[in-house]
């Protein structure tokens, strides 16, 4: 029986299953998702995240962000159409911001870390940028 379940599956996710599962990986910011979660402010909740992971990143936590990481990747893979686009558009985005902060050696490290998608995501965003706005 527990076979089956393990092999189920996953529900999609959507703004309310991601806001539970975000409020269990960010214990720190429980209260914080709460509070965006009930002026339904999913941008919000995960730029709070974002702005977590940089502070950790400014106190050198590469395996914590790394494993923060795998976890927002699991929301992503799972999410609905919205899910991933605020992923997309403001987690992944983040990155470059990271790699700007971080030192050279910890952004390599970062990336190495990073799930194939993001990382996928992540350098078409940067071709992107290029070819419109020449960054």
């Amino acid at each position: 029986m527990k076979l089956i379940m393990m092999n189920a599956p996953m529900q999609t996710i959507d703004q309310k299953i991601a806001v539970e599962y975000l409020k269990f990986f960010y214990p720190p910011l429980r209260t914080e998702i709460s509070q965006l979660s009930v002026q339904n402010n999913f941008a919000g909740i995960i730029q709070a995240t974002i702005n977590y992971l940089k502070s950790l990143l400014l106190e050198a936590k590469i395996n914590i962000i790394s494993h923060h990481m795998k976890l927002m990747h699991l929301i992503y893979r799972n999410g609905n159409s919205y899910i991933k686009d605020i992923i997309e558009n403001l987690f992944v985005r983040s990155f470059e911001s990271f790699k700007k902060h971080a030192k050279i050696q910890h952004w390599k490290l970062l990336y190495q870390y990073m799930p194939v998608s993001f990382q996928e995501i992540y350098d078409e965003q940067r071709k992107q940028d290029k070819l419109f706005f020449g960054k």
